[in-house]
């Protein structure tokens, strides 16, 4: 199911109050009032309110998510009764003198019930602790000041002393004008409080939601571990009308909805609503430190004998030039296919967090043998409409950015890396240049050399130059039989060597780049059986070899440091 919570869905695209900015006010048919039937502020139809309740509060016709105060919320959220609410007693002290401001307070707390604009505390999920932070849009459309600055940070610094994971769901207008530049400082004040979370290698997770806007979009909101978002949310730091009015233009249909920050790289997933619950409990169970009820790799390899090594078809019929064509079949399997069959619970994280989401590459987190792992392949497409997606399997510069943040992040929470390299090279072209290719790569070879976590490679079909060696500064390379690993395409060598291409066939016998020849020069460790070219028929016998290797290599990897591991690392590259 959760594989189909991330997956990159079209949503409902909401429509209402485009002439709104950042001030957005809350029409009365968004909220549900007493009654049989109800308007929905989005597709403007009569809807039965017991409809909408019991679908989460989303509209059983057009999909728009109504805003949720900070009591429902939390109560779809956390386990039944588990909620016990945090610093509920903090008052504002007026730090400018604002005229009315206290007036306007004492009204909005007889209305709402709440003290401030958002409720902290502790609860549970599925029986998992967690620290939760839940804004509520009707106190002063959710706006941050000296109070609600206080809250979070109280909540996070009570988080990092208890080692709690944290969870904020946002939902604000941005700083509170009439705090000045007091609300101002609460930007810092909370990300500083995150920033001692993460160094103790704790887990943060943002959920944004509608609308999540100005000096909260530019503080905590932004910062988490892993940010979601829920359909058609409105997330920006200006608002939609102050850029029209300041650049003179009319934005795009769908400009900072949750789907369109999805695709420019700034968030991780959308999680619908009735999905929200679940996804949180299995993201935070897979950064759980508790072994109690998770089998580790060595009891596996007790319960079931290591994997023999399995002697390789004779391939002497198949030539360089066969393997080159058989690495590059449309048929052939995908990261994709090896990522499904192999591991279990993988939750795709999508972008680089600064300009796109690149299709070439995928990564997240699932388990293996009920440890978490993080995983990352460079991905090719199976037919024309998927390779433009992935761009044939040709990462841009934003795509080695979001593998290296994805294996950071390993890094800070101690998951080991398994990579699937296959693609016939970076992207070549303007945007790529223009967007720091080389500068991309550098730094991949040169923050993957010091991760303190294993690192294992795996070529599953083309490993295309340093394309593909931006995947592969890994403690073990492995290779499938008949995928190749080389400086550059054949054609591209023959072309330089000999101002020929079409003697790309020849190329390939002298490059040495099928998996025999590179494991007789030392180059990578295995060569994972392929008797004949990987394809959806032989994906289960190809996986079952490839699964009980990763079982065997995270097993020997277990028992080292971190000074080992990244030493073993560098000593592999320093021997050639």
């Amino acid at each position: 199911m959760l594989k189909e919570m991330f997956k990159k869905t079209t949503y409902i695209s909401i429509e209402r109050n485009k002439a709104l900015g950042d001030e957005k006010v809350i029409p009365a048919e968004d909220k549900v009032p007493e009654g049989l039937w109800m308007k929905c502020g989005n597709c403007s139809e009569a809807i039965y309110t017991a409809d909408v309740e019991n679908n989460n509060h989303v509209c059983p016709k057009c999909g728009y998510n109504f805003r949720l105060d900070a009591s429902k919320r939390i109560e779809m959220i956390l386990d039944e009764g588990s909620f016990e609410e945090w610093n509920n007693d903090l008052q504002t002290s007026n730090p400018l003198n604002f005229p009315g401001y206290m007036t306007k307070l004492d009204g909005v707390k007889a209305k709402t019930g709440l003290n401030e604009a958002i409720v902290t505390g502790k609860g549970k999920i599925h029986g998992q602790s967690v620290a939760i932070g839940v804004c509520d849009s009707r106190f002063l459309m959710g706006s941050m000041g000296e109070v609600v600055g206080e809250k979070v940070t109280r909540l996070v610094e009570t988080a990092t002393k208890n080692e709690l994971p944290l969870i904020i769901f946002a939902c604000s207008g941005g700083a509170r004008m009439q705090e000045g530049i007091v609300s101002l400082m609460q930007m810092a004040k909370t990300s500083q409080a995150i920033k001692r979370h993460n160094d103790k290698g704790l887990l943060y997770i943002s959920v944004l939601t509608d609308p999540t806007t100005g000096g909260v979009t530019a503080s905590f909101a932004m910062l988490g571990d892993i940010i979601l978002a829920e359909p058609g949310a409105l997330i920006g730091f200006a608002g939609p009308r102050v850029i029209e009015q300041t650049i003179g233009q009319k934005l795009p249909e769908g400009f900072q909805r949750s789907e369109f920050l999805l695709e420019k790289g700034l968030i991780d997933g959308i999680v619908k609503r009735r999905d929200l619950r679940e996804t949180l409990s299995e993201i935070v169970r897979m950064h759980t430190t508790k072994n109690d009820r998770i089998n580790t790799y060595e009891h596996y390899l007790k319960k079931n004998e290591p994997i023999a090594n399995i002697p390789l078809k004779d391939n002497s019929a198949m030539d360089c030039w066969s393997k080159v064509l058989a690495s590059r079949s449309a048929t052939r399997l995908t990261a994709l296919d090896y990522i499904n069959a192999i591991f279990k619970d993988f939750i795709e994280l999508h972008g680089d967090r600064a300009f796109r989401d690149d299709g070439a590459i995928i990564g997240g987190i699932a388990t293996i043998a009920g440890k978490p792992v993080t995983v990352i392949g460079q991905q090719k497409g199976k037919n024309t409409k998927e390779n433009i997606v992935r761009n044939f399997g040709m990462p841009y510069a934003e795509g080695y950015r979001k593998a290296l943040r994805l294996m950071k992040q390993a890094e800070r929470f101690n998951r080991p890396i398994i990579c699937f390299v296959d693609t016939p090279g970076a992207f070549c072209g303007i945007e790529a240049e223009e967007r720091g290719q080389g500068e991309a790569i550098a730094r991949n070879l040169y923050e993957m050399s010091g991760l303190k976590v294993p690192v294992l490679t795996i070529v599953i079909g083309e490993g295309g130059s340093g394309g593909a060696l931006a995947l592969a500064v890994g403690n073990e390379v492995w290779m499938l039989e008949n995928s190749t690993y080389s400086i550059l395409s054949p054609e591209g060598f023959a072309s330089i060597l000999w101002k020929d291409s079409k003697r790309a066939a020849e190329a390939s016998e002298v490059m040495k780049i099928t998996a025999n020849d590179l494991k007789e020069l030392g180059i990578i460790e295995k060569i994972i059986p392929e008797p004949k070219p990987a394809s959806e028929e032989n994906l289960s016998d190809i996986s079952g070899f490839m699964k009980g290797y990763i079982k065997e290599f995270l097993a020997h990897y277990k028992e080292k440091n971190a000074e080992e591991i990244v030493n073993l690392r560098y000593e592999r590259f320093r021997s050639f």
